[in-house]
């Protein structure tokens, strides 16, 4: 049997199908890739985005670290998600 799709369901993704995306600008400058997702226990709101294989342009910016010194990016920048994670730079400098 097909399995019935609604409309919710093109708006909602798991966190599994974000992790390893490409993290760009919305003027296409390359970040790194979704390493991870820090999200609040208690409310389920997602965080922070923790960026792997930072690129130097990224890690010039004075942006927060985690414990591991790994660089995070607050999730409240994301305008876009489909085949790259798409930021607001302007938000998170």
């Amino acid at each position: 049997m097909a399995e019935k799709k609604t409309m919710e369901d093109d708006s909602k993704k798991f966190s599994k199908h974000l992790l390893g995306k490409t993290i760009v600008s919305k003027a296409g400058k390359r970040f790194g890739e979704v390493g991870d997702l820090v999200f609040e226990t208690k409310s389920g709101e997602i965080i922070h985005i923790v960026v792997n294989n930072p690129t130097p342009y990224i890690e010039k910016m004075d942006l927060e670290k985690d414990k591991q010194g790994r660089v995070l990016i607050p999730f409240s920048s994301v305008i876009a998600m489909g085949d790259f994670m798409v930021i607001a730079e302007e938000d998170i400098i």
